[in-house]
């Protein structure tokens, strides 16, 4: 009772269908890896800031510089100011120079909410991209 041409067995053709079991247990073993290497990569960091290998940024004009001391004080070049005259100044000054690069020198131990605090001051002023000055070690 063979419905086949030849032997006795029923003749089967080639199996059409792609067997995707393997790649999803590619893919899920690597969705585990990167939820587990994730939070390392941003946390598990150790930084010291203040000293870099970095190349020496150039520029054809003069920066601005703001400095902060250790103190909090905060200057621009060698002026003492106030954190709502850092707007008023940085307003004034990229108003008459909009592409006049500003670079942020910062104490070793003034704390980071400072310098953002700062930073912040200097958006509000116009300024958009803003350069930390480090020292080589």
């Amino acid at each position: 009772m063979g419905m086949g041409m030849g032997g006795g067995g029923l003749q089967q053709g080639a199996m059409s269908e792609i067997n995707v079991t393997p790649l999803v247990d590619i893919m899920l073993v690597l969705l585990i890896i990167f939820m587990v290497a994730a939070p390392l990569m941003t946390q598990g960091v150790e930084v010291d800031l203040p000293q870099t290998e970095a190349d020496t940024l150039t520029s054809d004009q003069e920066p601005l510089t703001v400095s902060i001391k250790h103190s909090g004080k905060t200057y621009i070049e060698e002026k003492e100011v106030s954190l709502e005259e850092i707007v008023v100044k940085a307003a004034a000054l990229r108003k008459a120079n909009p592409k006049l690069p500003v670079f942020v020198r910062a104490d070793k131990k003034v704390p980071y909410g400072t310098v953002m605090e700062v930073m912040s001051h200097l958006q509000q002023g116009g300024v958009t991209q803003v350069g930390l000055v480090t020292e080589s070690p």
